[in-house]
């Protein structure tokens, strides 16, 4: 299965421009912890959590209302590939030791996000779909 089928369509996403205290704002507004940065093409150019604005921002006493996103984002952003699988997909969110990872087609342009949440949910819901068929072709058990 490839990660598309597991990825989140409705990106939140900022310009780089972005101030810092909408950043926040927004992320309040949509109850995520985390937006993608992305340039005028629809690539993503950084990812900014809430964890980067306390970090950055808040804890370096700046100023949020001046301080703009790719002034604080994470510039080397990880993507998939839409056509990536699951499993590979779970091994490169663990060997960089991420916790989400925009979904990108063959030019680069975001067509999602995938969260390690998001494939906990996915990979339950497989693992339940086996279960009931393994309960299927099992004897009952006497009571």
């Amino acid at each position: 299965m490839g990660i598309v089928k597991c990825c989140r369509e409705q990106v939140v996403a900022v310009s780089p421009d972005t101030p810092a205290v909408e950043v926040a704002r927004i992320m309040g507004e949509k109850n995520v912890g985390s937006v993608v940065v992305i340039t005028g093409d629809s690539q993503p150019a950084g990812i900014l959590t809430d964890r980067d604005l306390a970090v950055r921002v808040m804890a370096q006493e700046k100023n949020p209302g001046q301080v703009r996103a790719e002034e604080v984002m994470t510039r080397d952003v990880i993507t998939f590939q839409d056509n990536m699988g699951i499993y590979e997909a779970i091994t490169k969110m663990t060997d960089n030791g991420i916790r989400r990872m925009p979904v990108v087609d063959d030019t680069g342009k975001m067509v999602g996000i995938v969260t390690m949440d998001d494939m906990i949910r996915m990979l339950g819901e497989e693992m339940a779909v086996i279960a009931k068929n393994i309960e299927k072709q099992s004897p009952p058990i006497p009571m």
